[in-house]
């Protein structure tokens, strides 16, 4: 039976993202007419019941998929009380009572859910790999047309990375042209895991590696998904930031970059320090030509550089981030240079600052 409605015809963009405060927050305040080209994957590292009204309050068209891999059994039971539209996400290992009840919420809500295939880990030859998606679809009762397929490749942070993942993640496409998927989309981490060892009080560029790793597979067609602001790890508790020191730290995404600004104690107080960091960042050339019109994100930022608020907490800081980081991918998806008419994914396949990169560290340009 096909998903209702068929494919979608906007771009469709797939973040995985933490269920913490700051990445719901910023998806929160997504423009609504942006929500309809967004399907986040929100990784669950604890049942919360302010997750459930947070996701309930998502703008209208904004229908979240939901991994609950890092839970024990029966989480999933819990999910299918929860109430609200949502896209279960499925892995090659979940276990015959797991499939069972995840297919059920999927038939429940929209009749779709989503395949992640981890690239490193799901590591089989592809006549296993369909035996495993074949029983995925046999204990959920779900048909291939009612599934995305999530290739996940992890961190990919480096040009080494990318080019072991590539001929890696063409070859599982190649397996992914024997089904008849609603979809597939190719989602890496670009973030390095610690931004504790940058240097503090100027922006730090950093390449976006999986967004280049994507546009090497443009030609497949596949859809794209990052994991946001954030390294490809495990989400922490819900509600909280992520670890590191706590030096106000925000990343800037630009095309095929992050700007880190991440300012230390020498600048002042709290406020004084957040508001000398985000007078940089406006002030800098990669900050949009809307300004603060961009997204709920630049707007935050805007009011700290202009001293009208106070400083904010990590919290803040990630969402921030991740709301400009959301804006800014869309906005890229669907720029002419990326084809037009994007193509969400490949459905029904026929048979002045410092510069980082691999490692090194030298003054840019």
């Amino acid at each position: 039976m096909p998903a209702p409605g068929g494919r979608a015809e906007d771009p469709v963009y797939r973040p995985v993202l933490a269920a913490r405060r700051g990445e719901l927050e910023a998806l929160g305040h997504l423009d609504d007419a942006l929500a309809p080209m967004l399907s986040p994957i929100l990784q669950l590292s604890e049942l919360d019941s302010s997750i459930v009204a947070t996701v309930a309050r998502l703008p209208p068209g904004l229908v979240p998929a939901v991994d609950i891999s890092a839970l024990p059994e029966p989480a999933e039971s819990a999910l299918a009380r929860w109430g609200v539209p949502l896209v279960p996400v499925i892995g090659l290992a979940d276990g015959e009572r797991r499939l069972a009840a995840l297919g059920a919420v999927a038939r429940a809500h929209t009749r779709r859910a989503v395949v992640r295939l981890r690239i490193r880990q799901d590591r089989a030859r592809p006549d296993a790999t369909t035996v495993a998606v074949e029983r995925i679809w046999r204990y959920a009762r779900l048909a291939p047309e009612q599934c995305d397929l999530l290739l996940d490749c992890g961190d990919v942070c480096c040009p080494a990375d990318v080019r072991l993942t590539e001929p890696r993640v063409r070859r599982v496409l190649d397996w992914a042209r024997r089904h008849d998927w609603r979809s597939v989309s190719v989602v890496a981490g670009g973030m390095p895991p610690a931004l504790s060892r940058l240097p503090t009080d100027e922006p730090v560029r950093l390449d976006r590696w999986d967004w280049l790793l994507w546009q090497r597979l443009a030609d497949l067609g596949v859809g794209f998904g990052d994991y946001g602001v954030a390294p490809a790890a495990e989400p922490a508790a819900a509600g909280s930031a992520p670890a590191g020191d706590r030096h106000p730290t925000v990343p800037y995404t630009s095309d095929g970059a992050w700007w880190v600004h991440r300012w230390s104690r020498r600048r002042g107080r709290g406020d004084e320090r957040v508001a000398d960091l985000c007078h940089t960042l406006v002030s800098g050339p990669y900050w949009p030509a809307t300004g603060a019109g961009f997204s709920w994100g630049d707007h935050e930022i805007l009011r700290r550089a202009r001293r009208v608020a106070g400083a904010g907490s990590a919290t803040n800081w990630v969402a921030w981030s991740t709301s400009h980081h959301l804006a800014h991918v869309l906005d890229a998806l669907r720029r002419p240079a990326h084809g037009g008419a994007w193509r969400p994914a490949v459905t029904r396949p026929p048979t002045s600052g410092r510069t980082r990169r691999g490692g090194e560290t030298r003054r840019a340009g």
